[in-house]
């Protein structure tokens, strides 16, 4: 079997993934998206399969050089009959806050009333239609960043002629109605191969936006937790995290997003307005950091199931025509 391509950015994160393919002594190599390059004229690649792991924040790394010639490599890949994981329709969704909602919007499933801009002074006509507190979110972040609130126009246009208003590496952000979270946690499910994997609660520190749960510190009665995932993160601050038993809709609905897209593995994440509680799903991960100790909070490990799921794909690529 040819290797399985991991494609990857960032120098920490994967390592679980790695150690899991390693033991069971699968052949994959390790491909660096910080530098990169392909033949245009290539007629093959050596992969049976490549997945797809750039991360839309690497550019707070130094590497926002990947993020648009990753879905450029990706088409060629599977221009060439090479199967890709999260490939290029996924990844675009994960580049862009704007074409999740709009996703959203024509799956009939609620999210944060929203508007779309691309420019800092739009955002005080797209926020005269909506209720304060709002946030701006820029449409490329990624790891909680370009996430800014603001309790009121008068703040918001001060946030204008400072020139501090946040907006995407392409140039386009989102003005949305700020949640509340009830009970003081977000739900984020986890889907696999257009499937329910697990759900977990994540409980943010009182103004934070990284909701990355491979940073989670401790369980909700405080329990630590051993890291595995984001070791140069070690001392995070306290994110706490534990299972959680979304209802059926709010799972339906993840998977339903799932397979629209194609979503290989990825997390949903949504919240209950603490005004009207309702549930609002508000964001679709494609890089999908699993759960921080995962066998201590959901009772297995999800990068076995991964690998299980990596190499089905790798062996079905070898036999297929």
């Amino acid at each position: 079997m040819k290797p399985i391509a991991i494609f990857y950015e960032h120098p920490d994160w994967f390592k679980p993934l790695f150690a899991e393919l390693d033991r069971r002594q699968l052949p994959y190599v390790k491909v660096s998206a910080d530098q990169h390059g392909f033949a245009l004229a290539e007629t093959e690649a050596p992969y049976s399969l490549v997945f797809n792991r750039a991360s839309p924040s690497a550019y707070l790394r130094g590497h926002g050089h990947t993020t648009f010639y990753t879905q450029d490599w990706l088409g060629q890949l599977e221009g060439l009959g090479i199967p890709v994981v999260n490939g290029t329709r996924v990844y675009g969704f994960e580049i862009s806050k704007i074409r999740q909602l709009q996703l959203l919007q024509r799956l009939n499933i609620r999210y944060p009333k929203s508007s779309a801009i691309n420019h800092p002074r739009a955002s005080l006509e797209a926020a005269r239609s909506l209720r304060f507190p709002i946030v701006v979110k820029a449409n490329i972040g990624g790891s909680g960043a370009g996430i800014v609130r603001y309790d009121s126009i008068d703040e918001l246009e001060a946030a204008v002629n400072a020139g501090s208003v946040p907006m995407g590496i392409d140039g386009a952000s989102l003005v949305q109605e700020y949640a509340k979270p009830q009970g003081g946690y977000i739900v984020r499910i986890e889907v696999l191969n257009g499937e329910f994997l697990y759900a977990i609660k994540v409980y943010p520190p009182q103004g934070t936006f990284d909701l990355c749960p491979a940073d989670a510190c401790q369980t909700s009665d405080g329990r630590e937790l051993v890291r595995a995932a984001c070791a140069i993160d070690a001392p995070k601050r306290g994110l706490r995290v534990e299972r959680a038993d979304p209802p059926a809709e709010m799972i339906d609905a993840a998977v339903t997003i799932a397979r629209a897209i194609d979503l290989d593995v990825g997390g949903i994440e949504y919240l209950v307005d603490e005004r009207d509680g309702q549930a609002y799903i508000y964001d679709i991960n494609a890089l999908s950091n699993f759960v921080a100790d995962a066998v201590n909070v959901i009772g297995f490990d999800p990068f076995a199931k991964l690998v299980d799921y990596l190499e089905f794909r790798a062996r079905a690529a070898r036999s297929s025509p």
